[in-house]
């Protein structure tokens, strides 16, 4: 019993992306997914004022002031052993590192189904079942 329960423990409070404590309602997550590629941050579901601004502060390769921008630090967490779960949590560390903490895995799944469009295999929602 002490073992189950632990490990159950352990598990609830394991990090990372957990597309189970997404808040994005199915028809603003297809209306995202529809629409072209476009610059405005806040078009991502999850993505508001504050988040925008946290995202725009970064130095370097840590500044995101556009969707593609935010496409492309998402895709530069994909390297060739790197399993769709390992990528989607690494891209919601490097949220959770830059300061964005409402909305992170919101932000991960809308991305990570985006990038899953053009680029299949990027994202495998059943990982998560």
């Amino acid at each position: 019993v002490g073992l189950n329960s632990t490990s159950r423990a352990a598990q609830s409070m394991a990090a990372g992306y957990d597309p189970g404590k997404t808040r994005i309602q199915e028809d603003t997550l297809a209306q995202f997914l529809r629409q072209p590629v476009g610059e405005d941050l806040e078009s991502v579901p999850g993505i508001g004022p504050a988040n925008k601004r946290i995202l725009a502060e970064g130095q370097g390769p840590d500044k995101v002031e556009t969707v593609h921008q935010l496409i492309g630090k998402f895709l530069s967490f994909k390297g060739p052993t790197v399993t769709p779960v390992e990528h989607c949590d690494a891209f919601w560390y490097w949220l959770q590192a830059r300061g964005v903490n409402a909305g992170r895995n919101n932000i991960v799944l809308a991305i990570a189904e985006k990038v899953e469009v053009f680029i299949p295999g990027v994202y495998d929602a059943s990982a998560y079942d």
